[in-house]
């Protein structure tokens, strides 16, 4: 199989060949990788985390690279899921100290961010889009979605929201449970840019599969977005007040 000179500005993997493997022999690879660090490239997923803001499109570009050198879409390299679950615990942490949770608490958030707000809403998310690409996007049936690949869109689309809603969001977070409009304003304003960070990501990962079509549909999504956004404005509906009294009422004993 003949490379194709990627044109991202995002460094090559360090583990590539040209060698193709069996579904059942990528998986177990990416198992057996997953407490090997040293067989991990960090590098290149650190890359990923910080393109995913400024420049979310060249990511994808390096997805196609792996289909042409790996023959598949999916990440075979466990590192950029490593590095989002230890952002994903710092951002607890910081979570677990503004809203002033003992010991067993913070556990009980953790495990409801990491299984539930993640694993459990990725795993379903990544579902109906790999049914519904393979349903009504796909042109041909030569080629399918893998569901491991939708997967990782999700992956990629949640990192921005978490590094906003769980970081950035903190450093405002007693201004923004209260009652002024100016926090109401500046708190739901970081929800919509979350939320379309989500949408937009999402977009792009379905839409570099060349051979999906209207994965456009995916955007309609947006104006959605931003009339429950001028909605809570207009009703005075905090969001992220409403998001902490969740987080409290879930961690209680």
């Amino acid at each position: 199989m003949a490379y194709v000179k990627s044109s991202s500005p995002l460094p090559l993997p360090a583990h590539h060949s040209k060698d193709c493997m069996s579904a059942a022999t990528k998986r177990y690879k990416y198992m057996r990788r997953m407490f090997k660090f040293n067989q991990m490239d960090f590098e290149f997923a650190l890359w990923q985390l910080v393109y995913l803001f400024i420049a979310p499109q060249k990511v994808y570009r390096n997805f196609q690279y792996r289909k042409q050198t790996k023959s598949q879409f999916a990440r075979d390299d466990p590192a950029f899921l490593v590095l989002l679950s230890f952002w994903l615990f710092f951002t607890s942490i910081g979570f677990a100290i503004v809203l002033d949770l003992t010991f067993f608490r913070f556990v009980i958030f953790l495990l409801y961010v990491i299984f539930v707000d993640c694993i459990g809403a990725g795993l379903l998310i990544a579902t109906i889009f790999w049914y519904i690409s393979n349903k009504y996007f796909r042109q041909s049936t030569d080629q399918d979605v893998e569901w491991a690949y939708t997967f990782d869109v999700h992956l990629n689309a949640f990192f921005p929201p978490l590094t906003i809603l769980h970081f950035c969001l903190l450093f405002f977070y007693t201004g923004l449970i209260g009652d002024h409009s100016k926090f109401l304003i500046i708190g739901n304003t970081l929800w919509l840019i979350a939320a379309c960070y989500y949408i937009y990501i999402t977009f792009l990962g379905f839409s570099s599969l060349r051979f999906l079509q209207h994965t456009q549909v995916i955007l309609l999504s947006l104006p959605i977005v931003i009339f429950i956004y001028i909605f809570t404005l207009i009703t005075q509906f905090n969001i992220t007040r409403a998001l902490h009294r969740f987080y409290v009422l879930r961690v209680l004993p």
